[in-house]
């Protein structure tokens, strides 16, 4: 009798607490809306329990089109840990391993040769960020990203030393998972990831898609600033926060990826010069007392995105934004992290 009134009571404190965090998740959350600085869907889960779950805002501001917790935001970089994802499931067939040199699979310039799919992977290749040009070609492709690092003569530094990020990589990937594959990027993410995980306002940007519903991207001034560009890898993916949490319950689960891979993705790259990097395999790495945090972040025209992972307490932050420069990314996510522990 008394074992069953304890556990009511922890029951209660339990539900009170979960009550009293989303209390807090909203206020946070409704002051960055109301100040303009927060347009889109957020979901917060503590503990493997969801406390938060909201959108706010316009979807189209132009037609006044409301917001929805399943309309799909542009994700940007947040792509990476899928492009990561799609290596190691192909890696876990047999098909391809990370010491593989990348001109294996596909054609590179002659100071590129020697780069490996685990240096691509870590952002340790020294193949230079092509960041510069998506921001200035509409319709930019992956071989236009190639073309133009043909157009180069050398690496940006020895491939191991050093970390620095670079989105040429993660597209010169995409273009190994569709050769090694034999399908194109978003078939392969789709099949393989997408819909095995029930992901289903989650897909790749092409001619394809451009007419689907979808998140319209805004200025802080609410000026037109729409996704334009066809490069897959670095990013191309459209999801909501909901999807995004069955991507992160997958991948504690081991459902996508197998043990060792997981520990591989989490693990930080070692430099020629024995320093450590903070960077895994798709995903930024944070170590203290608390334990092992993982995240990536996305930004391109007008769509912010965060994915935050506490891989100790099963928790995590989702927030993705339509309305990108208005989005004070890091203060957001350091307020929610504070309420959500």
């Amino acid at each position: 009798m008394r074992t069953s009134l304890f556990s009511l009571l922890l029951g209660f404190i339990f539900i009170v607490q979960l009550s009293s965090c989303e209390k807090a998740l909203n206020n946070t959350v409704k002051s960055y809306y109301d100040k303009g600085e927060f347009n889109g869907s957020v979901l917060a889960v503590k503990n493997g329990k969801t406390v938060y779950d909201t959108a706010l805002g316009l979807s189209n501001m132009k037609k006044n089109i409301k917001l929805e917790k399943t309309t799909p935001i542009y994700i940007a970089s947040l792509s990476k840990p899928f492009t990561a994802a799609s290596v190691m499931i192909l890696q876990q067939k047999g098909l391809l391993n990370y010491e593989d040199k990348a001109s294996k699979y596909i054609e590179l310039p002659a100071y590129a040769q020697n780069v490996s799919i685990r240096q691509l992977l870590n952002h340790t290749s020294g193949i230079k960020d092509c960041e510069s040009i998506i921001f200035s070609k509409k319709g930019l492709t992956n071989l236009d990203v190639l073309s133009w690092l043909n157009g180069l003569d050398k690496l940006q530094f020895p491939s191991g030393s050093r970390f620095e990020y670079s989105n040429s990589g993660f597209i010169i990937l995409s273009l190994i998972i569709e050769k090694v594959s034999k399908q194109s990027y978003g078939t392969f993410l789709s099949e393989h990831i997408f819909v095995p995980l029930g992901m289903k306002n989650t897909w790749v940007y092409d001619s394809s898609t451009a007419d689907k519903n979808r998140a319209t991207g805004y200025s802080k001034e609410k000026r037109l600033d729409d996704y334009s560009i066809l490069t897959t890898g670095d990013g191309g993916i459209y999801s909501t926060p909901e999807d995004l949490y069955l991507f992160d319950q997958a991948l504690r689960s081991f459902k996508l990826i197998n043990k060792s891979n997981t520990d591989l993705m989490y693990t930080p790259a070692k430099l020629s010069d024995g320093k450590i990097s903070n960077y895994g395999f798709g995903w930024f790495i944070e170590e203290s007392d608390r334990g092992k945090t993982v995240s990536h972040t996305g930004g391109l025209s007008g769509f912010r995105a965060i994915f935050w992972r506490d891989l100790n307490s099963n928790s995590c932050i989702i927030a993705l934004t339509n309305q990108g420069d208005a989005f004070p990314l890091a203060d957001f996510l350091k307020d929610l992290k504070r309420t959500l522990q």
